[in-house]
């Protein structure tokens, strides 16, 4: 297939998948799964088979290099994401459910997958090993898949949920990792001689170097990026993106855990500053987005629908997905959070509903057919279908999960300026506001000077239409005009105060109801006590 030609159906396949990314936002449906389906619409069995024409053939090597790097874009950004003021108070609890619930999930699966080979009579018989490295590849959640749906409907969590979730969706792939590896190397030794004690001391080793291993290059790169200067400010998101992936290469050489370390790295960059902080991290945004959706394409460009359509393929699937849903995630989830008493009976359902798959399976199942495991196309085909089970099922119910438990809740969100496209410091953003200019605004005059602005509040610069001007108190303003307003003490008040009539006028009215009712309660009860003349 010429070059021409791949690159024609690679930007179709991006474009169709970025409009089905709307289509997701608008009827509730995970992104990730219609990336999924747009995959397999161009594969082997979709419409090039349909017209006669040539698919898109991946190889596993390539599959498997572009699912390294797709993953390390995806920990590393995690990482960046995280604020550790948020996850402190969770910290416990969240490393409790990345380490010790992705060994229970493994364990209870596996054993389950080993059984259910068995009695159905499915395709193969599965050694006990076999089954534990299946259980491994599935036995993590993926956060960027759970919080777009949330962000879809608009959902927030109680209770500290959401930054648990947080901390462990994004540090559980390191342990599901070491576990994967680990039992991979059981596998093709032929499960001779296995011991427990070396396995717990890999992993441990793997663990703790790769934490260090991140920690150390993560404040090394910060205190790079504040001494240099470079001079190109686009140099700057490329320069992370570098350092991002020699903590991965640099980690794999010393025998530590590569995905721990770049998932630390990028906790430790995401929580210092340093020079266009918040340009890298759109940057990295994007890219973590196109991450997903090639790793997806990827997995539904190298699938076999035809392998599927057998019922001992699906069959034992569907069970196993049934199993991971509400059994070894709910049993992980209430053991590990036993110690934590203040988490109610609800906060652990939500907890154990939020189990949903995504790209980790997928380059988990790619490596144990790169490395020649036994069965992996069992495996792969194992991984794609539970994941589609899980965005199914898990998915699309997120949302309704969390209002039957009474566990919604407005989600905080980050305000952007729309009009005013600057790379601003972080203390300034967070006070910035944008503010339109209304016949509100101009009731007592169209001059900056006549406004009512709170004190302690600057108007620093005005957008109208396509041109931008820095006002002073004589400069005249017109309807439709975008204002930059800055705060140094509150924003937030600064921007009701000057928006937000309608919602002043309700609680001025309810409080002036309320008010009347009280007199009148007052005077109905001084009614009653009155002795009758």
């Amino acid at each position: 297939m010429h070059v021409e030609l791949v690159l024609l159906i690679l930007s179709l396949l991006f474009f169709v998948s970025i409009f089905a990314d709307k289509i997701g936002y608008k009827y509730g449906v995970p992104a990730l799964l219609l990336f999924l389906a747009v995959g397999m619409l161009f594969g082997s069995h979709g419409v090039a088979a349909l017209f006669g024409g040539n698919s898109i053939e991946i190889e596993t090597g390539t599959a498997q290099a572009i699912s390294t790097l797709a993953m390390c874009i995806i920990l590393f950004t995690g990482g960046m994401e995280t604020r550790i003021s948020d996850i402190k108070s969770v910290l416990a609890p969240g490393v409790t459910l990345a380490t010790l619930g992705v060994l229970i999930t493994c364990a209870i699966t596996g054993i389950i997958i080993y059984y259910i080979f068995g009695w159905l009579h499915a395709v193969t018989t599965v050694s006990i090993w076999l089954a534990l490295l299946m259980a491994a590849t599935m036995s993590s959640t993926d956060s960027a898949s759970v919080f777009s749906v949330l962000r879809t409907n608009g959902i927030g969590l109680k209770h500290n949920l959401r930054p648990l979730l947080e901390l462990e969706s994004g540090a559980n792939d390191p342990m599901a990792y070491v576990l994967t590896t680990t039992l991979i190397g059981v596998v093709l030794t032929a499960e001779k001689e296995v011991t427990a004690l070396p396995i717990i001391q890999t992993i441990v080793i793997q663990l703790v170097m790769g934490s260090v291993l991140g920690f150390a290059f993560g404040e090394g790169l910060v205190q790079l990026m504040r001494r240099v200067k470079l001079g190109n400010e686009a140099l700057y998101p490329i320069m992370v993106l570098t350092a991002c992936i020699f903590i991965f290469a640099i980690t794999y050489y010393l025998q530590g855990n590569t995905y721990l370390a770049v998932y630390v790295g990028g906790l430790i960059i995401g929580n210092n500053k340093f020079t266009r902080k918040r340009q890298t991290r759109s940057f990295f945004n994007g890219l973590t987005w196109l991450s997903q959706l090639v790793m997806f394409l990827m997995l539904g460009l190298m699938v076999e629908p035809s392998e599927l359509l057998n019922y001992r393929v699906w069959l034992p699937c569907l069970i196993i997905s049934i199993v991971m849903i509400c059994i070894s995630r709910p049993i992980a989830v209430w053991l590990c959070m036993l110690p934590f008493r203040n988490y109610r009976q609800r906060d652990k359902a939500m907890l154990s509903w939020v189990g949903l798959k995504g790209a980790v399976p997928i380059i988990f199942a790619i490596m144990c057919k790169s490395q020649g495991v036994p069965y992996a196309d069992l495996i792969f085909n194992v991984v794609f279908l539970c994941t589609i089970v899980s965005l199914l099922a898990q998915g699309t119910t997120l949302t309704m999960v969390a209002k039957k438990l009474a566990l919604d809740t407005k989600p905080e969100t980050e305000r952007t300026l729309e009009h005013f496209d600057m790379d601003l410091p972080d203390e300034i953003q967070s006070s910035a506001r944008e503010v339109e200019v209304t016949e509100r605004i101009l009731e007592r005059g169209n001059t900056l000077r006549e406004l009512n602005i709170p004190p302690r509040t600057l108007i620093i610069m005005v957008r109208r239409g396509e041109d931008f001007f820095v006002p002073t108190g004589a400069s005249e303003l017109q309807l439709g005009d975008q204002l930059l307003v800055i705060s140094d003490k509150d924003a937030e008040a600064t921007y009701k105060h000057m928006t937000d009539e309608a919602e002043e006028d309700a609680i001025w009215r309810a409080e002036v109801r309320r008010k009347a009712k009280a007199r009148f309660d007052k005077a109905t009860a001084w009614m009653r006590k009155k002795p009758k003349s």
